[in-house]
């Protein structure tokens, strides 16, 4: 089963480790091919895909800035990638492409994987992208009293803060300059913008605004310990690392990628193993 990770400066992402490895649990076969357009520049998304498609591969993730520009090379649309307006993975066959998000399911999973039953409470999110998005619908789906967006494109913001407002989830958007006096009233801080990427270091909030009895979560995975997390420990908070939704949304990404039931289910069943696994390998600790 061919696949790959379509997206820009991912080349030391794990994502090929994963799904080898799921392929192996599994009895499935797989690679995993990486298409850097940082490295290789491409005319288009549509015309990566078109080359994939054309090469025999059952599937591709997308990350960014691809993410929602995929949702509309689709003949299907999933649930998630509709609700969200954004698409992670892209599953071939019989000439179609299907759409799915499995970051808005993945964030679901590593936040309850991490830090079980705890509430959300009011959280303030800051990158309102692809992946901003699915987070963003993941908090609602877990009961966030609210959730601030923060973007240094406001109109963006309060798009999505309408978005998640028609499905019936409290959220508003929150202008750049409010930072600190907003961090102050939340009770979770998520980080959803490249900032903290190998190719883009830096915290997307400064440190001392970081408090023990908040959580914090990065979307950021490469390096797994960011500047954000480091900080976020160093004050004592709780931390979800970009490790959980990596794991989970890659297990889900796969379970499209399959396709035999049987199979689905012993990809599932090595979510927690999974990741238990690359908590220790990239986290360097035995709890997240």
């Amino acid at each position: 089963m061919r696949l790959g990770l379509i997206g820009k400066g991912i080349m030391n992402s794990s994502s090929p480790d994963l799904h080898v490895r799921l392929g192996e649990l599994t009895g499935i076969p797989a690679s995993y091919d990486l298409f850097d357009t940082l490295v290789t520049p491409i005319d288009s998304l549509e015309s990566q895909v078109r080359e994939v498609v054309a090469a025999g591969y059952r599937g591709v993730n997308v990350t960014f800035p691809y993410k929602e520009e995929a949702v509309s090379l689709a003949t299907h649309i999933g649930e998630g990638a509709r609700l969200v307006g954004a698409a992670n993975t892209l599953i071939f066959h019989d000439g179609e492409i299907q759409a799915e998000n499995t970051d808005f399911t993945g964030f679901i999973s590593g936040y309850r994987a991490t830090v079980g039953d705890r509430r959300p409470g009011r959280v303030l999110l800051i990158g309102t992208g692809g992946v901003g998005k699915a987070v963003a619908f993941g908090l609602g789906k877990l009961g966030a009293e609210e959730v601030l967006l923060m973007d240094l494109d406001t109109e963006k913001a309060e798009r999505l803060a309408r978005e998640l407002g028609n499905a019936g989830f409290p959220a508003s958007a929150v202008a750049p300059e409010t930072l600190e006096a907003t961090a102050a009233r939340c009770d979770g801080l998520v980080n959803c913008t490249p900032i903290g990427h190998e190719k883009s270091p830096g915290c997307p909030l400064p440190a001392s605004l970081i408090r023990a009895d908040q959580w914090i979560f990065d979307a950021v995975y490469v390096p797994a310990v960011t500047e954000f997390i480091a900080a976020a420990r160093a004050a004592g908070a709780q931390v979800i690392s970009g490790v959980s939704l990596f794991v989970f949304q890659g297990v889900d990404a796969f379970k499209f990628f399959c396709e035999d039931a049987d199979k689905r289910a012993l990809a599932d069943a090595q979510a927690a193993t999974l990741f238990d696994h690359y908590r220790q390998t990239l986290l360097q600790e035995t709890n997240a």
